[in-house]
């Protein structure tokens, strides 16, 4: 059985805002999926309904048979638990330590008033310590979120979302806001980490290049619909001219400032 499954996925913003138009996509356990395409074409909508922080217009949402798209309260938050998130503004709380952060990504799984004590058991916290420090992050434990750089700040949220134990790693947009350098650092945690842990990552990007360096399969994406799905190799010159036309500057990494306290929604 695929993990996941998008049958024919529509979105509709308003009367007349299609983002999605019809998607059709299979994705099997352990693939690295970098989709691509420039802004508006539905990456981030076709993320956000696999986790259903978007609703639906039609279409399914299966994920290793359940049908995402018809699950409410209790059973949704619990398959939620399931799909770890990564965003752009890194979503983190500022004022509060890296460690803190991490353990964050536990609160499905640990009541709400041990969470507010801080009251986490030692194996959690020895998972979040064991995480920071396979991304060269050990000796930031204990600083705020804001004393961080955005490279650094990116990793806290892949580590928080990698100790909610996940079947499947969402990523959107996780190296739009930064440097060059600072991208290459957390492409290549991100990849490493879930190949080692066997983990369904997908991921969005404008950055062709990132995509073809560090994807098993690039899915690509223009005004709703799939216009490509294939290995690396298989991606052609004329096939990126055709996704980014009148877009072409939005396929190279450009360094943005990120509020640290960014809504989830950005």
């Amino acid at each position: 059985m695929a993990l996941l499954e998008l049958r024919a996925l529509e979105k509709t913003y308003g009367k007349d805002t299609r983002a999605l138009n019809g998607v059709n996509l299979t994705f099997e356990h352990g693939e690295f999926v970098v989709i691509i395409g420039p802004s508006g074409a539905g990456k981030s909508t076709l993320i956000r309904c696999i986790n259903k922080m978007v609703e639906l217009s039609g279409g399914e949402v299966i994920i290793c048979g359940e049908h995402v798209e018809r699950l409410r309260g209790r059973a949704l938050r619990k398959m939620r638990s399931r799909i770890g998130m990564i965003f752009q503004h890194y979503n983190l709380v500022g004022r509060v330590n890296v460690i803190k952060n991490v353990l964050h990504g536990r609160l499905g799984k640990t009541s709400t008033l041990k969470s507010l004590l801080g009251l986490y058991p030692v194996a959690d916290k020895q998972a979040a310590f064991d995480l920071l420090h396979k991304v060269g992050l050990e000796e930031q434990i204990y600083k705020r979120a804001d004393e961080l750089s955005g490279g650094q700040m990116q990793r806290v949220g892949i580590c928080r979302a990698l100790i909610q134990q996940p079947e499947l790693l969402l990523a959107d947009e996780p190296i739009a806001s930064l440097d060059p350098q600072s991208a290459e650092v957390v492409m290549e945690q991100l990849k490493s980490i879930t190949a080692e842990q066997g983990l369904t990552c997908i991921v969005n990007l404008h950055q062709v290049d990132f995509a073809r360096r560090y994807a098993t399969r690039i899915v690509g994406i223009k005004a709703g619909v799939v216009v490509f799905d294939g290995v690396p190799d298989e991606l052609t010159d004329e096939t990126i001219a055709a996704i980014y036309k009148g877009k072409e500057h939005e396929m190279r990494l450009t360094t943005a400032v990120a509020p640290i306290d960014g809504g989830i929604y950005a």
